[in-house]
């Protein structure tokens, strides 16, 4: 599975009274990236399922808040 968070470096203006933030990050879900359900996708258990919020592990999106700023 890809990385789904990603980053980028916000235009900073000399004049902000703020200190800037320099790159700042947002998550891609999985779901952008697959047009369709393909066929005979793989599946979680059903407990699995419960754990991980969904069915199906390529639709599986972690959150760590930590890595989102």
């Amino acid at each position: 599975m890809d990385n789904q968070v990603r980053f980028y470096k916000p235009f900073v203006s000399p004049h902000d009274p703020c200190p800037p933030i320099l790159v700042k990050s947002y998550s891609t879900p999985p779901q952008l990236f697959i047009p369709f359900q393909p066929a005979n996708l793989p599946q979680f258990t059903p407990i699995e399922a419960l754990k991980y919020g969904t069915l199906w592990p390529a639709l599986y999106s972690p959150y760590n808040p930590k890595s989102i700023k």
